[in-house]
């Protein structure tokens, strides 16, 4: 059976950054299962595992306009060290919950000095060339409800 929009697919991946660094694996765990074609994986990978079949291995490279997509410098921001009362030891690296007119959206502490802190909105892989290496472990017809909710219900079914 071959990859196509509403089929259930299963893979094992590893997910490096431009340096060769592992950013996430499904090793040693669980094989990732998604609906294909339901905007489930993001739209560069998921393209590329189109038609292909269970044990096809793959190498996609993903740019970042098919990826998290470009580096919004809208999205770096300087906010006074007021905003952040009540936390302590705030560091560089840091990860907050930030409320935006679209809802509710991750931001990381990229700068700290004296009363001015630098926060960046955009994802953290945002701006950057992913490669995956895929296994494609099993594929196979998605059930009725799993085809009404747009996702997968069960083992392996957790989103990214």
């Amino acid at each position: 059976m071959k990859i196509s929009k509403d089929v259930v697919v299963s893979i094992e991946y590893t997910l490096r950054d431009d340096n060769g660094n592992v950013l996430d694996s499904s090793e040693g765990g669980e094989p990732l299962a998604y609906l294909h074609g339901n905007g489930n994986l993001i739209p560069g990978l998921e393209a590329q595992l189109e038609g292909k079949a269970a044990n096809d291995t793959l190498k996609v490279v993903v740019a970042p306009a098919d990826g998290y997509g470009e580096l919004d410098a809208a999205q770096i921001v300087s906010v006074p060290k007021s905003q952040f009362a009540g936390v302590t030891d705030l560091a560089v690296g840091m990860q907050f919950t930030a409320s935006g007119p679209e809802g509710q959206h991750v931001v990381t502490v990229t700068k700290i000095e004296d009363d001015t802190i630098t926060v960046d909105g955009n994802h953290p892989l945002a701006g950057q060339t992913l490669t995956f290496d895929v296994k494609i472990i099993d594929v196979r017809e998605a059930t009725e409800e799993e085809l009404s909710h747009g996702h997968v219900h069960g083992a392996g079914g957790h989103h990214h």
